[in-house]
């Protein structure tokens, strides 16, 4: 059923809040009147929507517009601080769903905002950290952490199939002939349909995949193999090269 949250920006054009979630725990179809983002300190939240799925993991953040109908999926127990904004409190917000770089000043500003008081007075220390925040917002990086869903349903159905089995030999010929079209057709739908070439889909499909099982405490080894990487060291080469560190240091409190 889907829910639709009241907030009460009457004092400020944003509100920061905190929230724990238990590994497991999800928040069923909602929309709010404002925009949201959400920041993780620890685990990895999976945001569904209509148009695509999005996989936050530790430290990064994903920016959800108002009136976009989501899910919240928890892997891992997750640490989440973010804010809830008013739409017209800047005229250039972000107007669509993705990840982002969470830079370190950011992330202070809204532990910070945490213990302000809703009303302030112009001019105001309070003020300053609010605009701030605003100001740091309009400069997240956006990254590629995003599944983007086709809207016909034979590609739904092959995607679904990607995501079932990973591990697979997803090349495009053998995706086509799943789908009973030619390569070249294949290619041209699915791309149209989501922005991306199949095979970018794919891997990006298998790491976020593999972010989610790593974020539940399962073994590098597994989740390289079933993700469909001939040995670990392969898998760590592609992990450090996106995230930045291996596998082993990324969930590591």
């Amino acid at each position: 059923m889907k829910q639709t949250f009241v907030l009460d920006f009457s004092h400020r054009s944003l509100i920061p809040y905190a929230h724990d979630y238990r590994h497991g725990e999800h928040e069923p179809w909602h929309t709010h009147p404002c925009d949201q983002l959400i920041h993780t300190l620890s685990g990895v939240i999976r945001v569904e929507t209509a148009q695509g799925t999005w996989v936050v993991p530790p430290t990064r953040g994903v920016w959800i517009p108002a009136h976009v109908l989501h899910a919240l999926h928890i892997d891992g127990d997750v640490q989440a601080r973010g804010v809830f904004v008013q739409p017209l409190a800047r005229a250039d917000l972000p107007v669509i769903c993705q990840v982002v770089r969470i830079s370190e000043l950011l992330r202070a500003l809204i532990v910070n905002a945490l213990e302000l008081p809703a009303a302030y007075q112009a001019g105001t220390r309070a003020e300053r950290i609010y605009e701030l925040i605003l100001d740091e917002i309009r400069l997240m990086n956006t990254l590629p952490f995003c599944l983007p869903e086709p809207s016909s349903p034979r590609l739904k159905q092959l995607c679904d199939a990607v995501r079932a089995t990973p591990a697979g030999a997803w090349t495009l010929e053998n995706a086509a002939r799943q789908v009973s079209m030619s390569g070249r057709t294949l290619s041209r739908h699915f791309y149209q349909q989501t922005g991306l070439q199949f095979s970018e889909w794919v891997r990006r499909a298998r790491l976020l995949g593999a972010l989610t099982r790593l974020a539940r405490g399962e073994p590098v080894t597994q989740v390289a193999l079933d993700s469909g990487y001939a040995n670990p060291s392969a898998f760590s080469a592609m992990f450090r090269r996106v995230m930045g560190v291996p596998p082993g240091d990324y969930f590591t409190p």
